[in-house]
């Protein structure tokens, strides 16, 4: 791409070094004649309503206080001319996941080697998308998050996700009818519903296979 035409980008990422970092990046060498580096996600808006959408939006996936995904939301309903890649040093391929039912336009690990990342840039400036499917590993220091998920992105009934959510905090079946005014019987056949849906035999196979996440019911 011709680094002299109207293309620019924003990076929002809450380590300075490395929002700047990228931003430079995309200048020498991904073809954007403006590249802004973001820190913050409340910055973002009133950078947009000074200097216009950019052509090209690149959002860690983690935020201070939580995930990207109301700032995701945000770009996509009001810039939908601007193009999304999401950005995570975070290995649980439920994130890739995540940000692709929000129809960004790719989603990259942090680890990738310079070239491949300016590989995936110019295919998504030219209208493509790009994700990345292999597993990463998290990167080292990352503190400890959970990633929200819907009883429905689990193939779960909203109920069964209500029954999940108290499961994974340790609550008993009794106390989780009593909590839901249901009864312990029907406690009991959603639970086994939700084993079957998720391919686990008990509770700690269940936490094992959760962990990291918090069901938003």
């Amino acid at each position: 791409m011709d680094p002299t035409d109207n293309t620019s980008a924003l990076v929002i990422d809450d380590h300075p070094l490395v929002a700047r970092g990228i931003a430079d990046y995309l200048r020498a060498y991904c073809g954007c004649a403006q590249a802004d580096a973001i820190c913050r996600a409340s910055d973002l808006w009133e950078h947009i309503e000074r200097h216009g959408a950019p052509t090209l939006a690149l959002v860690d996936f983690w935020l201070p206080g939580g995930t990207a995904l109301p700032v995701l939301e945000r770009l996509r309903r009001d810039y939908p001319a601007t193009r999304l890649l999401v950005i995570s040093g975070d290995g649980d391929v439920a994130i890739r996941d995540k940000v692709r039912r929000l129809a960004v336009d790719g989603f990259l690990p942090k680890h990738v080697e310079p070239a491949h990342f300016a590989l995936a840039v110019s295919a998504i400036l030219r209208g493509e998308v790009w994700f990345d499917d292999a597993p990463c590993a998290s990167l080292g220091g990352e503190e400890a998050r959970e990633l929200p998920l819907s009883a429905a992105e689990l193939g779960l009934t909203p109920r069964q996700g209500e029954v999940l959510a108290l499961m994974l905090k340790g609550l008993p079946n009794k106390r989780i009818a009593q909590m839901l005014s249901l009864t312990e019987q029907t406690v009991k056949e959603h639970v086994s519903g939700i084993f079957e849906r998720l391919g686990v035999r008990n509770r700690i196979e269940l936490i094992t296979r959760l962990r990291g996440k918090r069901i938003d019911a």
